[in-house]
């Protein structure tokens, strides 16, 4: 027989009863005609038919080595579940009984023929099969580059909320790609793959349109997950069988978003419910919304203007979906937070209206309005109908003070026009609308800077140092910018203070070098704890009277830092005020008030002569080199010699070492000029 028993059975397994029924009445009718035949064997050939239903169908069935490699047919029943239809199932009995209908010698002399073919066969993939690849890769890469393009299909099942995708491939014929895996080999690979008498190509990506070219992306992208998915032998996710379907991507939420950007703009099928239609993916938000009606002189409703449970909710990781009709809408986050989130109540709840009495007005402009904004639509209400039930602006004010124990108090007062509370006394009893919402943003920004609840005098106080910091440098101008912030003397009056020295005395006498600090802006009795904090890299230091002073990128506290520490002065010898030392120690002094600015020094002139004269300059102009070494001594040694008669001038004592490059001829001559 032309057909083999196996594929037969295989194929009416496939079709199911009804349509196995339905086949054979269509081939004892004689609706089937045979258009094209090309035969190998029973095992593989291909046929192409025309089968006249409701109307005339174009049927196609490939078989390769006994397996179906591909079956189309222009009918709904095909179109909708992408498989053996019974005008496919029919051509292939037709033909299958024209073998048993015709003459022995027509039989025979096809079995002669199909002996010759296979002769033939083993000819051409000997001598011949090389050349005739070559050829047919040069026609097809020739007809077809730039002309293959994708075509998706999704697939949403409504039980498991599952949204699947799968994908044809072709130019004027299309075929569906059975197994991604394979596909994405063949991409790799530059495979040259024939899908079919009408597709055959090398798998490159100048091969598709351009505008394929971001969906062959996104399907590569999968395809290869799935190949080493199920590639994987010892993979944790393999339970039966393969561990995710190559037929087609399931689309996680992130898969969602990236589907959608590639096909923004476009149409493409979509199948629910076992029905198949176009739908537009949309970047914009659907029409959806809800109405205030009123009901009666003490009711009011609140209706959806569709119904809530025939549109569909995807989500994926950016966004969230609207699947309405025909038309997949992407919306905004501004839409998810507001019309989509009141939908979703409406429907968890399952709810299509919600009713409400004139007492209840009021929290819906003050709690649920203020939130989902203009997701609610007045529908045939006179304004001033509502009017008294609108809560005015809200307005707040915030009194700063501190208390005995310098903890930071704020008082805070709400006002609605001429309306104004204490939002903390619970046991007020207000009869005008107050916006609940804005109210409570507007107290969770004290809890968030750290302000506790005083219960007792019904405000909010900030008892932490670090916090009343952190309020003073940084807070402070976020609640200028919210609020009316209103601030007492005491207040103003411990902010962060940036100290200044203000002057410094210093001069040298009687060999000594003393430095007036009487004139700084900072108690010298707490210069102790404020040195510690900033040698332990702190940001601040609070001062006895409650202000602060800043320690992060402080050049006065710097300066002071390394006075200290650098001439090693005991803090009770700052406290007099004046501190006395070497004067060798003009040299680190004058280094230090080099880096300070906005600071007044003045130096006595012993001191600025000791500088001076140390000056590079100076020494050249001054001291003069013994007229018997001046000839014989280098430049750098002339250097060291001045050198070393200054420091002995100021008694400050001075080493020539043996390594300064003197040279050991010279340095007796030199130590005893």
């Amino acid at each position: 027989m032309l057909v083999s028993q196996k594929v037969l059975e295989n194929l009416c397994q496939d079709a199911g009863e009804k349509r196995t029924q339905k086949a054979r009445a269509y081939k004892a009718c004689g609706r089937v005609e045979i258009v094209n035949v090309e035969y190998k064997d029973d095992r593989n050939f291909e046929i192409s038919s025309i089968v006249v239903g409701q109307e005339p169908y174009k049927t196609y069935v490939s078989v390769r080595e006994g397996e179906v490699e591909d079956i189309t047919c222009n009918c709904q029943d095909y179109y909708n579940h992408y498989g053996v239809c019974k005008h496919t199932l029919a051509s292939i009995m037709a033909f299958s009984e024209e073998s048993h209908n015709r003459p022995k010698e027509e039989k025979n002399s096809n079995h002669r023929v199909n002996n010759y073919r296979n002769f033939k066969q083993i000819v051409n993939t000997f001598y011949n099969e090389e050349i005739e690849e070559i050829d047919a890769r040069e026609e097809s890469t020739l007809k077809n580059k730039g002309t293959i393009r994708l075509e998706p299909k999704m697939i949403y099942d409504k039980f498991s909320g599952d949204m699947k995708v799968e994908f044809k491939i072709g130019a004027k014929r299309m075929y569906k790609i059975k197994d991604l895996s394979e596909f994405y080999t063949r991409m790799l690979e530059k495979e040259f793959y024939k899908y079919g008498e009408k597709l055959e190509f090398i798998h490159t990506r100048e091969m598709f349109e351009e505008s394929s070219k971001p969906l062959l992306d996104f399907v590569l992208r999968y395809a290869e997950v799935i190949k080493y998915a199920n590639s994987n032998s010892n993979s944790n996710y393999r339970y039966y069988g393969k561990a995710l379907s190559d037929t087609n991507i399931l689309l996680g939420n992130s898969g969602m978003d990236e589907l959608f950007d590639v096909l923004c703009g476009q149409k493409i099928a979509l199948q629910r419910d076992y029905h198949t239609e176009e739908i537009e993916f949309i970047e914009q938000n659907p029409k959806i919304e809800f109405k205030l009606k009123k009901v009666n002189e003490e009711q009011y409703t609140i209706l959806p203007n569709i119904e809530i449970f025939q549109v569909t909710i995807v989500k994926g990781k950016k966004y969230k979906y609207i699947l309405d009709q025909k038309k997949l809408y992407r919306c905004t986050k501004e839409f998810e937070n507001t019309n989509l989130k009141l939908l979703e109540l409406f429907r968890q709840n399952y709810m299509t209206e919600v009713l409400l009495g004139k007492e209840e007005l009021t929290q819906l402009f003050s709690v649920i309005i203020p939130k989902v904004k203009n997701a609610i639509v007045m529908e045939n209400i006179a304004e001033e109908e509502l009017q008294p039930y609108r809560p005015k602006e809200l307005q707040t004010k915030v009194f700063l003070d501190f208390d005995s124990n310098d903890f930071l108090i704020a008082e805070v007062k709400f006002a609605y026009e001429e309306n104004e509370f204490n939002p903390l006394d619970e046991k007020l009893k207000l009869d005008f609308p107050r916006n609940m919402i804005q109210e409570t943003k507007a107290l969770n920004i004290f809890r968030k800077t750290g302000f506790m609840f005083d219960s007792q005098n019904l405000r909010f106080i900030l008892p932490d140092n670090d916090k009343i910091y952190e309020f003073l440098t940084e807070d402070i101008d976020y609640y200028t910018h919210k609020f009316e912030v209103l601030a007492t003397e005491k207040f103003k009056a411990k902010q962060i203070r940036q100290p200044k020295i203000g002057s410094l005395g210093v001069k040298v006498d009687n060999n000594l070098l003393t430095i007036d600090i009487n004139h700084m802006d900072i108690d010298v009795k707490e210069l102790e704890e404020i040195m510690s904090k900033y040698a332990l890299k702190k940001k601040y230091h609070r001062l006895k009277d409650g202000s602060f002073i800043k320690l992060e990128e402080n050049k006065e506290v710097e300066f002071l830092d390394k006075l200290v520490t650098g001439m090693d002065i005991d803090y009770k010898e700052l406290e007099s005020g004046e501190v006395r030392l070497p004067v060798h120690r003009s040299l680190y002094l004058n280094q230090l008030l080099k880096g300070i600015k906005g600071t007044e020094i003045i130096k006595n002139a012993e001191y600025k002569e000791v500088v001076n004269e140390l000056d590079k300059e100076q020494l050249e102009e001054e001291i003069k080199v013994p007229e018997n070494l001046d000839p014989v001594l280098r430049y750098y040694q002339k250097t060291g010699f001045k050198w070393l008669k200054i420091l002995d001038r100021y008694r400050f004592g001075g080493i020539l070492a043996d390594d300064m490059g003197l040279r050991k001829d010279h340095s007796d001559v030199i130590c005893n000029c």
